[in-house]
């Protein structure tokens, strides 16, 4: 299962962003915000080649109404390390919703 998803995410990196990705490690992460926990799970790191900014992908993938739905953040700042990728991501999330 675990290479399926970085498969699939490599893939999701490649569509979204044009680049081509290396995996470099799985680190856990937990998000909390007000003492609740946001987002708790597993970030994969890529090392990325051809995009023109960024040289490192965040990816994480959830399951959501029984669908798999891969998330990817570039590494360009403020995001800096697979927490401040989750933190983005649950930011422009909530911004979207409330829009």
């Amino acid at each position: 299962m675990q290479r399926e998803v970085i498969e699939e995410q490599i893939r999701a990196i490649k569509a979204v962003h044009g680049a081509t990705a290396r995996h470099v490690e799985s680190v856990p992460v937990r998000e909390v915000f007000r003492k609740l926990v946001a987002w708790e799970g597993v970030v994969e790191v890529y090392d990325i080649v051809g995009h023109p900014r960024a040289k490192r992908c965040y990816a994480w993938t959830i399951e959501d109404d029984g669908q798999l739905k891969t998330t990817t953040v570039l590494e360009i700042p403020p995001v800096d390390s697979p927490q401040t990728a989750v933190k983005i991501a649950i930011a422009a999330q909530s911004k979207k919703q409330h829009s």
